[in-house]
């Protein structure tokens, strides 16, 4: 996979591109990033790519120049159809559904801008999408570029040691994680689940079915409610709260 950032801090991007599975799959060659300076397409001496917004307000704005020419440099490294994207708070949600479709593809570009972002002419001639990782606000789009490059490429074959940990965690399945144990059985009084220490493969496939469905409940009902539940989750689900009615009330 081949992937293009569009950043004023190139370096900020590559430095943390060296590490951790991130680092080995790009040493590996399972994908590879590639960055482009808008200020090396500045037409002035002093390198502008922003200047303050019409209509007035804080704060300052991608000049439309500089940053088209630095995303059409990238367009014309990747494959043909890579999709472009533009790092943005006005963007929608970045969900584990939209990297597995990023996943998919040969290449995509991410445009992280600064301070209040694009001339909108740039977006609406250069940009294909805008994703956003949250209702709050980055200074610039490189750590939101580098959370979406992490996810994507994780999910690439080779990436990761085990393919089942992109498999079996959360939001793989619209649910979010069950709890993990690891040695020792005992530590500062508190025990490791017995179900985990036997090998009843069915039992415990049970036990994570059922924390999963139960923690997705408590923390994030939104997702149930988006993708409902199978027989079996419902199942499980109802009797989590049957136990936790009674535990509440003696």
């Amino acid at each position: 996979m081949r992937i293009g950032v569009v950043t004023l801090f190139p370096d900020l991007v590559h430095g943390a591109l060296r590490h951790g599975v991130l680092g080995r799959a790009l040493e590996r060659g399972i994908a590879s990033v590639q960055t482009e300076d808008p200020r090396a397409h500045a037409g002035d001496a002093h390198r502008t790519v922003d200047d303050r917004p019409y209509g007035g307000g804080p704060g300052m704005v991608g000049t439309p120049a500089p940053w088209a020419a630095a995303i059409d440099a990238v367009a014309a490294r990747l494959p043909a159809g890579a999709l472009r994207v533009h790092l943005s708070a006005q963007g929608e949600p970045l969900t584990q559904r939209r990297v597995r479709e990023l996943a998919t593809a040969p290449g995509f570009m991410l445009v992280a801008s600064r301070y209040e972002g694009l001339d909108q002419r740039v977006i609406e001639s250069r940009i294909d999408a805008e994703l956003s990782l949250g209702d709050y606000v980055l200074s610039g789009g490189e750590f939101a570029a580098l959370v979406v490059i992490d996810a994507v490429v994780r999910l690439l074959p080779g990436a990761l040691g085990d393919e089942r940990s992109s498999i079996e965690e959360s939001f793989s399945e619209g649910r979010l994680d069950w709890p993990h144990y690891t040695r020792p059985v005992e530590w500062e009084g508190r025990q490791v689940p017995e179900v985990l220490q036997g090998g009843n493969h069915a039992a415990i496939r049970r036990w994570r079915l059922s924390q999963s469905v139960a923690r997705t409940w408590v923390r994030r009902p939104d997702l149930i409610v988006r993708d409902g539940l199978s027989i079996e989750e419902t199942r499980l689900l109802d009797e989590f709260l049957a136990k936790r009615e009674v535990d509440e009330n003696g």
